[in-house]
């Protein structure tokens, strides 16, 4: 992982690699979650109405995505 950013309810994830995209993504579906993964860049862009379950299930697919893609 290179860097971590936060802008308003935006969350990216930079690696220090290309992202695997088929990987990254079928690691977020597993968690139940739809992340944008491109480059080297994982967002998630979640409303602002998202419960803390939620945002829990949404950062464990980031890891996920950031581990496997």
């Amino acid at each position: 992982m290179k860097d971590v950013r936060v802008l308003g309810a935006i969350g990216v994830v930079q690696l220090d690699h290309e992202v695997d995209m088929t990987a990254a993504t079928r690691a977020a579906v597993r968690e139940g979650v739809w992340l944008r993964p491109f480059r080297d860049l994982v967002y998630t862009m979640p409303p602002y109405v998202t419960s803390d379950e939620d945002v829990a299930r949404i950062a464990r697919a980031v890891c996920a995505a950031a581990r496997e893609g």
